[in-house]
């Protein structure tokens, strides 16, 4: 059975990239403070608090609150590792102004009600220089997803899209975002973009029986993803894009 848990999760060719974008983030200082905005059951918080730093995960589910708690207790971080029931909206009642070091936004912007207003109150609990890792899925490549899975009405009504402030048109699955729009959203929120990575190029296309068959693909694959992450003209054909911002 392969590994499972937080280092496993650095090495998964879901998330590989992103660990690689926010690796400088949390090498830049010791000790950080954290705030990991719908982070659920910590995937990504247990990781960051094995490195070191202190994580609050504010999350609208409780179960996912409990989940993280353990999963925290069993990784042996419970003491850098806290959760609160919250959410984006309410984020100023549960966070201070320039409290956090770091904050994580990941598949979150999606569903908010306003992504300018969301972004604002984000940069209102970073510190001056803090950084911001910002995961959203990504327009085009829903497109595609939608025509190669037959769905060819579905594709052809998201084609033409929604405005970043609007719900997508299937309604379920929330908005997606091309690489210019978050670019003037996160503008328009006083930060500056320090890195964009395209996430999930080839991982979601490729069979999941071929990587049990083929020796060596999914490291071969992790590989290719992160050799196209940095690559501008695969950002379109990415399910997600990770991007790194200063406040």
């Amino acid at each position: 059975m392969p590994p499972t848990g937080p280092a496993s999760e650095r090495r998964s060719a879901r998330t590989a990239v992103v660990w690689s974008g926010l690796q400088p983030v949390l090498d830049r200082a010791p000790h950080q403070e954290v705030l990991d905005i719908g982070g659920g059951t910590g995937g990504f918080a247990v990781g960051v608090a094995e490195l070191g730093h202190r994580v609050r995960v504010v999350d609208p589910s409780p179960d996912a609150l409990a989940s993280l708690d353990r999963r925290a207790r069993e990784s042996g971080v419970d003491d850098r590792v806290t959760g609160q029931q919250g959410d984006l909206s309410s984020l100023l009642d549960v966070a201070d102004p320039g409290s956090a070091d770091v904050v994580l936004c990941h598949g979150v912007l999606e569903v908010v009600d306003d992504p300018a207003v969301a972004l604002a109150t984000i940069a209102e609990v970073l510190r001056p220089g803090g950084m911001l890792s910002l995961l959203v899925a990504q327009h085009h490549a829903a497109v595609v997803a939608r025509a190669m899975a037959g769905h060819f009405e579905q594709a052809r009504s998201l084609l033409d899209g929604a405005p970043p402030g609007q719900q997508g048109p299937t309604g379920r699955s929330g908005r997606r975002f091309t690489d210019d729009e978050l670019t003037v959203l996160l503008s328009g929120a006083g930060f500056t973009v320090a890195t964009t990575h395209a996430v999930r190029v080839f991982a979601d296309l490729v069979p999941g029986s071929l990587l049990d068959l083929e020796p060596g693909a999914t490291a071969a694959l992790l590989e290719l993803e992160e050799a196209v992450s940095e690559r501008a003209e695969y950002r379109p054909l990415a399910a997600q894009l990770h991007v790194l911002a200063s406040r």
